[in-house]
């Protein structure tokens, strides 16, 4: 009997041993590092670099777990001079894509002159918009302020998606003011619209292709949510495998920063 009791109990100690372990396991998967947390840790001494959501897809399973995955533009310099590449594509955990799933074209970490930010902004605005060594602010002939860059820096408009529109200096301040360093930024078009993200004009001019591979932002956005809801139902866990505090929050209420305002 005593041999009977001391079997039980050394079955016990194992199953907690087990599950303990098991529970250790997940903790660790869970808060590995983001594809975006090895790109800055493999940049690290570079003093100024942009990493920008550059593309988003999903790949769907009929059976087992879909994968998400992210593609990353980098933008590094070279004696001053901005230079980027276009990264492979990443498998990243659903926790991770969906923190990120409105930050397509943005930049959503950064590092300028040696400070880094690892919340998502619009592209350029940490360090070359209002950047005096790269541009200047204008003014249009209807009275807007705009930022215009220098001609031997005029490529950067196309590398960061950016339109003239989508510099005006009151969507500027209000950035540098209100949000940089808290919170994202989308900023706000006099129709309503996100100036910046997935789903505005600037995220289909920053990534053309994915507009046409995925049919546009409403079919990616029903996409995005009919796979996360079969992911959830069928009890995938292991794709929030990735944290990063590089996550948009909630997306931002930024209608005080409409274009319309004049300057």
């Amino acid at each position: 009997m005593k041999s009977l009791k001391l079997n039980v109990l050394k079955k016990f100690v194992f199953v907690i041993i087990v599950l303990f372990m098991v529970a250790c396991s997940s903790e660790q998967t869970r808060y590995a590092k983001s594809p975006v947390d090895e790109l800055i840790k493999q940049m690290d001494s570079e003093r100024n670099f942009s990493i920008i959501l550059y593309d988003m897809d999903i790949e769907e399973k009929t059976f087992g777990e879909d994968i998400f995955k992210h593609q990353y533009k980098i933008i590094t310099e070279k004696d001053s001079m901005p230079q980027q590449q276009i990264t492979a594509w990443y498998e990243v955990g659903k926790g991770f894509f969906l923190q990120n799933e409105n930050n397509m074209g943005m930049e959503i970490a950064s590092k300028n002159e040696g400070q880094l930010s690892k919340v998502a902004a619009p592209p350029g605005y940490n360090r070359y918009v209002g950047n005096s060594q790269y541009g200047q602010w204008s003014t249009g002939s209807n009275g807007t302020s705009f930022w215009e860059f220098y001609g031997q820096y005029a490529f950067m408009s196309s590398m960061f998606g950016l339109a003239s529109n989508l510099m005006y200096r009151n969507q500027y301040d209000n950035y540098r003011g209100t949000y940089m360093g808290r919170q994202p930024y989308y900023g706000q078009l006099s129709d309503g619209r996100p100036a910046f993200g997935t789903y505005s004009s600037h995220g289909e001019k920053a990534n053309p292709d994915f507009y046409k591979r995925t049919g546009g932002a409403s079919s990616f956005k029903e996409k995005v949510s009919s796979r996360v809801n079969r992911s959830n139902s069928s009890g995938n866990k292991s794709s929030d495998r990735y944290n990063s505090s590089s996550s948009s929050k909630k997306r931002s209420s930024s209608g005080r920063s409409s274009g319309r305002r004049r300057r």
